[in-house]
């Protein structure tokens, strides 16, 4: 019996895989020849998440992969209407990033609060300068996307002694649906985006938004980059509309030497880190050899995206 050939979208470095040998038949392939080794392929591993080239090279009809996985939590860099129509199962990496990208926002929150970034800067200056800090405890937080990491991002907060609401695509027990959350966000100290990107939620946080909230909020991104208008954001930031921001996440990456973004008085801008920890490429492609015996065996596959929703439904 043939082995099924796994397609890798490289990346470098590349994910360890040896735990596949004798099971599948494993190639490598960049962007530009992706479209001419899709349809010999049953399984498409996306090793390289920040590619766009699924996308593009996803065929109409035809031999194409039964099963893609995406070595990240956000499926919006490889979903098209192709690939939405068709009978390929999509999963995700959900579990992977939950608890290292809300150990990250507390760590943002704690620095703003407490004005670690003017301390180091104080400190190069040889600068002694007293100034009284905020507390974080008894604060108010509304953290928006309530997957695996908004909720990692709830307990995390709480546990810092914040009263945290989640607010998702519908109300339910728990969880406060769209309509309420202008009023969450004009009582907030702290608002954390951690929602997937849908034409929904693009450009969701947008002037209007950061005008509902409170001057000394604060506002943090650990979801995608579009889900910010970021000409807003800096506009708010620089009349002082909120007190900071910290983002993690950018409409187009890397964020350029050029980008104003940079200079905005009081953002904190990340590469894209907070959910990469030591070992992070170890645990992803340890998934993926658990997820390939799964699919192997004819098991069901956890971490299964709804390609119409653009997420993993049930939470």
């Amino acid at each position: 019996m043939a082995r099924p050939a796994v397609l890798v979208l490289d990346a470098s470095p590349r994910p360890r895989l040896g735990r596949l040998t004798g099971r599948a038949s494993v190639e490598y392939v960049d962007g530009a020849g992706l479209a001419a080794r899709l349809p010999s392929a049953d399984v498409l591993l996306v090793w390289d998440f920040r590619s766009d080239a699924v996308r593009r090279a996803w065929p109409d009809g035809g031999p194409r992969p039964r099963w893609v996985h995406t070595a990240s939590a956000g499926v919006d860099h490889l979903m098209c209407p192709a690939l939405a129509a068709s009978d390929t199962v999509v999963t995700n990496a959900r579990g992977i990033f939950d608890e290292p990208i809300a150990e990250y926002v507390a760590a943002l929150v704690l620095a703003m609060a407490k004005d670690l970034p003017r301390t180091l800067e104080l400190q190069r200056e040889r600068v002694w300068r007293h100034r009284e800090s905020q507390r974080v405890a008894g604060g108010r937080a509304v953290v928006v996307g309530t997957g695996p990491i908004g909720r990692a991002v709830g307990r995390t907060l709480g546990a810092l002694g914040v009263r945290t609401a989640l607010v998702g695509r519908a109300a339910r027990p728990g969880v406060h649906g769209p309509e309420d959350l202008d009023r969450l966000l004009s009582r907030a100290d702290w608002v954390v985006a951690a929602a997937p990107l849908t034409e929904e939620t693009r450009g969701m946080f947008d002037a209007r938004r950061f005008g509902v909230m409170q001057p000394s909020a604060r506002f943090v991104n650990v979801g995608r980059g579009p889900l910010v208008v970021e000409e807003a954001l800096a506009q708010a930031l620089v009349r002082r509309g909120i007190a900071g921001a910290a983002l993690d996440v950018f409409a187009h990456e890397p964020l350029s030497a050029g980008s104003p973004l940079w200079d905005v008085p009081g953002l904190i801008v990340s590469p894209h880190m907070s959910g990469d920890t030591v070992g992070w490429r170890d645990e992803l492609g340890a998934q993926f050899v658990e997820l390939f015996g799964l699919w192997a065996a004819g098991r069901p596959l956890p971490n299964v995206v709804d390609k119409n929703r653009g997420y993993v439904p049930g939470h």
